[in-house]
């Protein structure tokens, strides 16, 4: 025993692996149908877990997509919510530039804020003219206004588009100059008045003449709050690379951009030619 120096303590451990070997596949054996067969598999492909997802264990790349799509519609909410505070800020500003109480009843010009931008109606009403009787000539009011709008637009890099509409006539119209060609002529007014003050011609996307078709809802058709003309302003990718960071929090953060104060920055001339 002394010669055989440490064989034994070698042949000792190889029996009770062998042992415990026996012991696991004896207890195996004695375990469900369920688990002969998962372990089977396991030792079929061991990198390769039998276990199914609801079994307790999530796999990995499930909850990295599952985290990422919730930054991804976070990102997208706080987004939307900026946009949405900057638009109402324009529309608030822009009330303050023309001196207006945008809560007024029959006031001069309505702005709704649309999904991607802003929808602005200027309102050719008889107290307040937008132009003169029966042209597309601008009244002082009108220009005063056009001014205005035009350096908001050229200020913020809106896209636009311009719809030009007429009350519905009584009768039915006849010659060569009609409520479609006046309707047609003043959104193409606006359009010159946009360029020539302040706007880049290309961010004119479209100019509409209706007539008296398209009615606004909850008027009559003879109503004359349907003499007006509509700019639908939407958002660009320029207009939204100037919009400050949700991190910021506050659209009014921003130093030198954004819309704070942006009412009583510009003196408008109403006395400049209409071109």
């Amino acid at each position: 025993m002394a010669g055989s120096g440490g064989a034994w303590k070698v042949a000792f451990a190889d029996f009770m692996t062998a042992m415990m070997a026996l012991f696991l596949v004896l207890w195996i054996s004695a375990q469900d149908k369920k688990i002969l067969i998962a372990t089977a598999q396991y030792f079929k492909n061991p990198f390769n877990s039998p276990l199914d997802k609801s079994a307790g264990v999530m796999p990995f790349n499930n909850r990295t997509t599952s985290s990422t799509s919730t930054n991804e519609g976070t990102k997208a909410n706080d987004n939307k919510r900026i946009e949405t505070v900057f638009l109402n800020t324009v529309a608030a500003d822009f009330f303050k530039l023309l001196h207006l109480d945008e809560s007024a009843v029959n006031k001069p010009v309505d702005i709704q804020v649309t999904s991607d931008g802003l929808r602005i109606t200027l309102f050719d009403r008889s107290k307040k003219p937008l132009f003169e009787k029966n042209t597309a000539n601008f009244t002082e009011w009108g220009t005063y206004a056009m001014q205005g709008l035009a350096w908001t637009i050229d200020r913020h890099h809106f896209r636009v588009t311009i719809d030009g509409h007429t009350v519905q006539p009584a009768e039915e119209q006849t010659g060569n100059y009609t409520d479609w060609e006046l309707s047609a002529d003043r959104a193409n007014a606006a359009r010159r008045s946009l360029v020539h003050y302040a706007v880049e011609p290309q961010y004119i996307e479209r100019v509409t003449g209706y007539a008296g078709t398209k009615p606004l809802d909850g008027e009559k058709p003879d109503a004359e709050s349907n003499d007006r003309i509509t700019l639908s302003l939407t958002l660009t990718s320029r207009t939204r690379k100037d919009l400050p960071s949700s991190k910021s929090g506050d659209v009014h953060s921003k130093p030198g951009g954004g819309v704070a104060g942006a009412a009583g920055q510009l003196t408008l001339s109403a006395n400049k030619n209409q071109p």
